[in-house]
């Protein structure tokens, strides 16, 4: 092999070998932030909870109790997208080619944006809670 042909060859090596790092990274980073945003979504469906049982005897009892009830669902959306994020990720971590880390690593994306997303949808809820507890005090 000429000495160009085996530059190019490393050089290759390299690239392939980088790219998989890159993407087995960037699939660690969005399992970890799957993870932050269900840890945020499961407060806000606590914090709901609270708001709901202080709402307990007013008019607004019911409203508070569903707005707990829809952050509860998110919350657990968000941990659901949470383990299939790490999934994504430690499928990336083994993958045998540079494709499928890829591939893996923008699963792991993609379910860190549905927590992202249920984490969102969880805050409103609880937000929604504490808005009926508050109406049904005054």
């Amino acid at each position: 092999m000429s000495m160009n042909k085996t530059l190019i060859a490393l050089a290759l090596g390299l690239a392939l070998s980088t790219t998989a790092c890159t993407n087995k990274q960037q699939a660690e980073n969005a399992a970890q932030d799957a993870q932050e945003n269900a840890a945020d979504a499961t407060q806000a469906a606590s914090d709901a909870s609270a708001m709901a049982s202080d709402a307990a005897g007013t008019p607004t009892a019911d409203a508070a109790a569903m707005a707990a009830d829809a952050a509860a669902n998110a919350a657990a959306t968000a941990t659901d997208a949470a383990a299939t994020a790490s999934t994504a990720a430690a499928q990336a971590a083994t993958a045998g080619t540079s494709e499928a880390a890829d591939m893996k690593a923008d699963a792991a994306e993609a379910a860190q944006n549905v927590a992202d997303a249920a984490k969102d949808t969880a805050q409103e809820a609880k937000d929604a809670a504490e808005n009926a507890k508050d109406a049904g005090k005054h």
